[in-house]
């Protein structure tokens, strides 16, 4: 994994979220991926499998005009990867951002295997 495969990655992230499509989202993880959207607090917001996965994507569909978001390679080692960014909801226009950092592991094909999430809001 370099640089520019994880950037495409981040976009390819960032597409599915908007279109919300099944095969997009499942084509960015393997089949046996773990994803915890917030990992310090407990197993019961951490998703196991493809399946899983897209199911609790799909499961909240939000509208792609009401947010937006941009992620960037902090680093890359190996398989390894560290990406950060932020997203933001505009239900208004002094909504905050919440900035994003990414622990992501990958398999040979580029498939995201161990995707862990952290956030802050802005205050």
């Amino acid at each position: 994994m370099a640089h520019d495969d994880l950037q495409g990655w981040l976009d390819g992230y960032i597409a599915a979220w908007a279109s919300n499509e099944p095969a997009e989202i499942g084509d960015l993880f393997t089949e046996d991926a773990v994803y915890s959207y917030r990992p310090w607090e407990n197993d019961e917001v951490t998703v196991r499998g493809r399946d899983a996965i897209v199911a609790a994507w799909t499961s909240d569909e939000e509208d792609p005009t009401e947010w937006d978001a941009q992620y960037r390679p902090y680093t890359v080692e190996g398989n390894r990867a560290v990406a950060v960014g932020w997203s933001r909801y505009k239900a208004t226009e002094s909504e905050p951002a919440f900035h994003n950092a990414y622990l992501l592991e990958f398999d040979d094909n580029g498939r995201c295997s161990s995707f862990h999430e952290f956030w802050f809001l802005e205050r």
